[in-house]
């Protein structure tokens, strides 16, 4: 029985040196076998020396995705082009987009990427809502809303392309896939203050482009099982959108990072 802690949306650039080596230590106490991060995890001018400090203090395999908030202050291609060097020359830091499909026993795999909030869903033409994406990931900065939203499309894009390659393999070759991804794919999995995100938030609190391909695939694969672990909207919440695909939503608190759960592998 492999045991993976699950965490999201942790923020570390909110915290001190002491209380990320605090929050290690808590994770730690769980025994954890591996660490499966949803995305969040700091900003980009200091993103490196975070994803550092977590492979120090834990000494387990950590496969991340990346979050919004990893490229603040950055710009898209080079954050990635900083994790996959991370990935090829460290023993423990893993983004799990460039290794495609991690084993992690004879019949479960682990696969995902990043996503992004990609305006399918909702009111993304009236609503009022504007992130910080827009201001502070150099790929966004936009000056109008039909240019951004193409931007977005293109995004959303990238990631139900990337796993409509890697799927057929994985579901082909094992029983069960874990998928880590940072955005919500499906409206029913954008958990936001207790409730389903609004009209107004659903624009980038979704992936509606990989949700169908999820939905695709596991309609084609009956017989295999998928567990989506995602993040982004701070809220806790599940949904069970076909009898063999279920989507976990983590909860989060700006400082306060905490274990989600404790995922078992078999």
């Amino acid at each position: 029985m492999l045991r993976l802690a699950w965490v999201t949306d942790i923020h570390l650039n909110f915290l001190r040196k002491e209380q990320i080596k605090e929050f290690c230590n808590k994770l730690l106490k769980s025994n954890p076998e591996g660490l499966l991060i949803t995305g969040d995890i700091s900003e980009a001018p200091h993103l490196e020396k975070h994803l550092k400090l977590l492979a120090r203090n834990l000494e387990i395999p950590i496969y991340f995705v990346l979050g919004n908030h990893d490229f603040y202050f950055g710009e898209i291609a080079q954050v990635r082009q900083e994790v996959t060097y991370l990935t090829n020359n460290t023993e423990f830091l893993k983004w799990v987009p460039v290794l495609e499909i991690v084993p992690l026993s004879k019949t479960t795999c682990l696969v995902g990427h990043d996503g992004w909030g990609d305006g399918r869903f909702g009111n993304y033409l009236n609503t009022p809502v504007f992130l910080n994406d827009f201001l502070l990931i150099s790929d966004l900065i936009s000056s109008n809303s039909q240019e951004l939203i193409k931007k977005l499309n293109q995004l959303g894009d990238e990631a139900a392309n990337y796993l409509a390659k890697v799927l057929p393999k994985a579901l082909s070759e094992y029983k069960k896939v874990i998928l880590i991804t940072h955005v919500p794919p499906f409206k029913e999995t954008c958990w936001h203050r207790g409730e389903i995100s609004d009209e107004n938030y659903l624009p980038f609190f979704s992936c509606k482009a990989v949700g169908e391909v999820l939905y695709k695939f596991m309609c084609e694969y009956t017989e295999k099982e998928m567990l989506v672990l995602c993040g982004h909207t701070h809220g806790v919440g599940q949904a069970q959108i076909l009898p063999n695909l279920l989507v976990k939503t983590g909860g989060a608190i700006y400082g306060k990072p905490e274990l989600q759960e404790i995922i078992t592998v078999e």
